[in-house]
């Protein structure tokens, strides 16, 4: 059998990004209670490389 966590940093990025959460009511208040909250990472993002 293969595994069933095959990570992917662009999946993972479509799935569970700013603005996948931003397009549903439950996503706004994650990103909502994640601020209150104070965190230093909203969402999950591909991080940008540097030119």
């Amino acid at each position: 059998m293969k595994p069933t966590y095959n990570p992917s940093k662009l999946r993972r990025a479509r799935k569970f990004g700013f603005r996948k959460r931003n397009q549903t009511s439950a996503g706004r208040k994650v990103l909502r209670n994640r601020r209150r909250k104070g965190r230093a990472k909203l969402t999950a993002s591909v991080a940008r490389r540097f030119r």
